[in-house]
């Protein structure tokens, strides 16, 4: 893992996602390695030639960048993060991110923080003291044998499990991103069922179907799965019956779910 120390000009973004007014990302690349990370198209404006997964850049003035006594962020929503994973081993040693936050407590946006680590338990002390906040987790998969191989350095999905438990416990908005979905092998229901006493809300979607991002699923899916690589070349009508699917599960469950295709 290549880690370089860069200074930003800015750290709190304008945002194209719905439902965030503003994004946070305290590093570039992330150390995750998943195979299917739409992320990697970041890449075209880092300077970065070396393989998604293997370079992370640290911000290391961001904490700074928090603007101080304004109210232009008060009840917006500001996302952490979409292009990286706040919560990566090495918040560990920077503490990026919880600097950022403690920063952001005067100014008292919806926070909404979604993560793939169960690091974001440190900072509890510090979300509690917004009086808008969420806290998410991806769960892509509850098979820790296929979760090692699409996200070989990301935390097990079980410590993901019990921390969404212990947000919950404490009072906080929670959610889950389901996803993406690796068709034939994310068992779904199985999430959806391990979760549901926990979660107020999910998202779930699809694999990106972007070159970048399909060329690595392909070379994952000759090594691993090679009777599978026909099913995903042939997806014609895959993503639409299941999201009639999963959206008539979750009506049936009274599950509050956001099906992001279909």
């Amino acid at each position: 893992m290549e880690i370089k120390e860069i200074k930003a000009s800015s750290i709190i973004s304008k945002s194209g996602i719905p439902g965030a007014d503003f994004v946070i990302n305290p590093y570039v690349g992330c150390s995750h390695a998943c195979i299917y990370c739409y992320a990697r198209f970041m890449k075209r404006f880092t300077g970065h030639a070396e393989p998604w997964g293997t370079f992370v850049d640290a911000k290391i003035n961001a904490p700074e960048l928090i603007p101080k006594n304004t109210d232009k962020f008060k009840g917006k929503s500001i996302y952490i993060s979409s292009v990286t994973d706040a919560y990566m081993p090495i918040e560990e040693k920077y503490r990026l991110t919880r600097r950022i936050l403690e920063n952001l407590i005067p100014l008292q946006p919806n926070l909404s923080i979604q993560t793939k680590s169960d690091l974001v338990l440190r900072d509890m002390d510090l979300l509690k003291q917004f009086k808008n906040v969420e806290v998410g987790f991806t769960i892509t998969t509850l098979d820790e044998s296929l979760r090692n191989e699409i996200e070989p350095f990301a935390s097990p999905s079980i410590n993901r499990l019990n921390a969404l438990k212990q947000f919950k416990a404490a009072g906080f908005r929670t959610f889950v991103f389901i996803g993406p979905i690796m068709p034939y092998l994310t068992k779904w229901k199985d999430i959806l069922e391990n979760t549901s006493r926990y979660t107020d809300h999910y998202l779930i979607d699809q694999l990106n179907p972007y070159a970048a991002v399909w060329g690595s699923v392909m070379a994952w899916l000759r090594q691993k799965y090679p009777n599978m690589v026909e099913d995903y070349l042939n997806l014609n009508n895959y993503w639409s019956n299941l999201g009639q699917e999963i959206v008539s599960y979750c009506k049936k469950e009274r599950l509050n779910a956001w099906v992001l295709f279909g």
